[in-house]
């Protein structure tokens, strides 16, 4: 039973008291030999989906209706409902990150969330920013190991009690700490992000002697990694389970890495999953893990099992939100409904509309048009370099009259289709309103810096996009480097740029900031690109295209 069953450090209360010969009574309000009904409905990494996408799929008012529907459902054969985020609100669709993501928390907050974890993109905006969404939000937002570096206390709550049908419940909130390295650093500077591991051991620790919780779920923003096997990524979901007691935490609702987590096997994850299919929960060290991809494709359901102390899941299923497959009638493509249609919630989506409205007028206007598509897709663009990064890199090179330009593929953000470019497209691949700088620097000084930034592993958003370069990258150096034709000469002085969240020692990279030919130009990344878009329209995409320039050996 123990594949299906998380079972309890401590027995029951009445069994344990029948074994010490005790007669007192349990203490806890849930009634011994009675089995109680608990779901757990969950999502994550929404980066501003409140509304649907242009093919109908998603959003927020859709997703309201499904989770309404199944509320009431669970809640007339008499269970219990949790509704969880595993964060990223923020940062994705340009209609909310033009408005601070007021519309995607105010409507977490109608769709009634019980709490959510904060994640890395939490932190794209200044700290005030994040404490008018907690307003808007109105429901937890958790994390125990995030500390002001100043005062040494957490930043934000570190749980919240719930109780359904006096079965007590701790949900523990924890973020990645690669948030130090891959948020903002001009927003996190006092903000120290520790060991969640750590953290969330200690706080287990202190909630059964302070809570005495029946169950301990955690939501999180730390990402799953098959096996534990993370690469450069900060320790994520399995590690987390695997560093605790066994059993000590029930559950783990995840996000971060952007995945349904559905396992073929221990520790090996289902590869080809689609919507519809079935999804069988990572289970690690006695605890379960679950991901419900991103954007609100999918709401994840765990139904559980409560009686006497002990906790089994009994079905799990990740629902699509009116997700869509091509299929071909009468020899054209369509794109039709895997499952039936879900009903948008008319209220919430009257009160999205005018933010939707709002973000479209200032956003739905052509500046420019391309022959083909500019290749920015996270699984791409974060392994090779691609026509969209080295165009993004020579608009900055370009603007800032620099020798060449550095890229991270991590500020890379989407891909901009064939036809024509809005100012929309712009922002959905740049959101994250970066500033242009430029470091004039000794060949010497730049050899160092690209044995840093050059040899950043591919599928890491510190993978770098080149223009106006070439080198070799092996065994963790660079060699045979040219700037703009010319062998590079460790005496001559080159500018290159980068973006502000790079050279303030983002994604790892040197810091660059107190370098004296360090200077910040004050020029918004996404507005560079759409004036070199609008300057070169229309865009022949052949032109950017990698042929070489930079060889991995």
């Amino acid at each position: 039973m123990k594949q299906g069953l998380i079972v309890k450090s401590a027995l029951s209360a009445a069994i344990l008291a029948t074994l010490a010969g005790c007669a007192t009574a349990p203490q806890h309000e849930w009634e011994a030999d009675k089995t109680y009904k608990l779901t757990v409905l969950h999502t994550n990494d929404h980066h501003g989906r409140f509304w649907q996408n242009k093919y109908g799929e998603y959003g927020m008012a859709a997703r309201k209706t499904l989770i309404d529907e199944l509320r009431a459902g669970i809640q007339a054969e008499g269970g219990s409902v949790l509704l969880l985020s595993g964060g990223d609100i923020n940062t994705g669709v340009p209609e909310s990150d033009l408005q601070d993501a007021e519309p995607d928390f105010k409507g977490m907050s109608k769709i009634g969330y019980d709490a959510m974890a904060l994640g890395n993109h939490e932190f794209d905006n200044p700290l005030d920013v994040l404490f008018k969404q907690k307003e808007w939000a109105g429901f937890p937002m958790l994390s125990a190991n995030i500390y002001d570096k100043e005062t040494g206390e957490r930043m934000f709550q570190a749980y919240e009690m719930f109780d359904k049908q006096g079965i007590k419940i701790a949900v523990i909130g924890l973020t990645t700490e690669d948030t130090a390295k891959i948020g903002n650093p001009e927003y996190i500077g006092g903000i120290e992000f520790r060991d969640p591991k750590e953290e969330a051991k200690k706080l287990i620790a202190e909630l059964e002697k302070t809570e005495k919780p029946d169950l301990i779920f955690a939501v999180t923003h730390m990402g799953h990694y098959e096996d534990g096997n993370r690469g450069v990524n900060a320790p994520g979901d399995v590690a987390l389970a695997r560093y605790l007691d066994e059993g000590s935490l029930d559950m783990i609702v995840g996000g971060h890495s952007q995945e349904p987590v559905c396992m073929e096997a221990p520790n090996v994850v289902k590869k080809n999953f689609a919507p519809s299919d079935e999804c069988k929960p990572d289970m690690q060290n006695g605890t379960y893990i679950v991901q419900a991809h991103e954007w609100g494709k999918y709401v994840g359901r765990a139904d559980y099992e409560f009686r006497n102390g002990e906790l089994e899941m009994v079905s799990y299923d990740l629902i699509p939100v009116n997700l869509k497959k091509k299929i071909k009638v009468n020899g054209e493509s369509q794109r039709v409904l895997i499952e039936d249609e879900i009903k948008e919630d008319q209220e919430l989506l009257e009160f999205l509309r005018p933010y939707q409205e709002k973000g479209q007028s200032q956003l739905d206007v052509k500046i420019a048009e391309t022959n083909g598509k500019l290749e920015g897709d996270r699984n791409v663009v974060r392994f090779q370099q691609t026509n969209l990064g080295r165009l993004i890199a020579t608009a900055h090179m370009e603007r800032a009259k620099a020798d060449f330009a550095v890229m991270n593929s991590g500020g890379v953000r989407d891909s901009i289709a064939s036809g024509d470019v809005t100012y929309k497209d712009v922002l959905k691949v740049q959101p994250f309103a970066n500033i242009l700088t430029y470091t004039d620097m000794s060949g010497k000084e730049v050899l160092d810096y690209l044995n840093v930034v050059a040899t950043k592993p591919v599928d890491s958003g510190a993978y770098a996009q080149f223009a106006g370069i070439s080198m070799t990258v092996a065994n963790g150096e660079v060699s045979n480097v040219f700037i703009a034709g010319k062998q590079l000469r460790l005496d001559a002085t080159y500018r290159f740029t980068v973006p502000s969240f790079n050279a303030a020692g983002g994604d790892g990279y040197p810091k660059l900031t107190a370098h004296p030919g360090f200077v910040n130009t004050g020029f918004v990344d996404a507005e560079v690109l759409k004036e070199y878009l609008e300057v070169n329209s229309p865009i022949d995409v052949n032109k950017y295209a990698p042929s070489g320039e930079i060889v991995y050996k």
